[in-house]
């Protein structure tokens, strides 16, 4: 069974119809993108997933288990980083678990670990002022994987980074979910983000949104040097932009 899967899932607000019958899943291990223009119905599928909207019809399913309608069961990370600016970063990290009712010494016991595994060591008592933006970033997916250690909704966590460093968090969070075993739906616009990262990709289209094409993206050709300047990555980049 997969990991998590949406089962015909519609929503409309009033009188206007935003998704149509979506059917994803998303097994162990897997990073998975949904790519679909600006304003398509990417959100508020994935507010549907973490139980933040109810869907017009259709079920989230969570290892084998409903969970529509129901917050608390999925990791959600918005685009921006969303830090307070008055906690310190282990403050941040571990706010999953102190609205959990755990105690803050448990919290920060539990946390303390995952900096060095996070490359966030030494960070611990700075402010987010004092952090770059991929540091940001990955403080907040640590407060992400505080949350729940199984599955994350990424709604363009990356979009804001310059193109060096996205390069750069792109490839530490491909190996960091190999180390933890943690499993990604990534919301993206970004075509080439979505070919680099994802095992598949959902084209999200139309009036009202559905999935019409789901694309599985190579392993081999991944682990090819400079494969996003080879005539494969050019292959599949074209292929999305005339289904889009």
């Amino acid at each position: 069974m997969p990991l998590l899967q949406t089962n015909y899932i519609s929503k409309s607000y009033s009188d206007h119809q935003v998704l149509s019958d979506i059917n994803i899943h998303l097994d162990q291990g897997e990073l998975v993108s949904i790519l679909g223009i600006s304003g398509i119905g990417k959100t508020t599928l994935f507010n549907i997933i973490a139980g933040l909207l109810s869907p017009e019809s259709g079920q989230v399913i969570l290892k084998d288990q409903p969970i529509t309608n129901t917050t608390g069961q999925i990791s959600y990370m918005l685009q921006k980083d969303l830090l307070l600016p008055y906690r310190t970063i282990m403050g941040n990290v571990i706010l999953p678990a102190l609205m959990q009712d755990i105690s803050k010494k448990e919290a920060e016991a539990k946390a303390a670990p995952l900096f060095k595994l996070f490359g966030l060591q030494h960070t611990e008592k700075l402010y987010p002022q004092a952090l770059s933006g991929g540091m940001r970033q990955r403080a907040a997916l640590l407060r992400t994987y505080m949350f729940n250690k199984e599955v994350a909704l990424l709604d363009e966590p990356f979009s804001a980074l310059d193109e060096i460093t996205k390069h750069q968090v792109h490839s530490w969070y491909l190996n960091l979910m190999k180390k933890i075993n943690l499993s990604t739906l990534l919301i993206t616009h970004d075509v080439e983000e979505a070919i680099l990262l994802s095992d598949r990709i959902y084209l999200l289209t139309g009036t009202p949104a559905t999935i019409t094409q789901e694309i599985s993206i190579d392993a081999g050709l991944k682990k090819q040097p400079d494969f996003e300047l080879s005539t494969a990555f050019l292959n599949y980049k074209r292929k999305i932009l005339s289904l889009l």
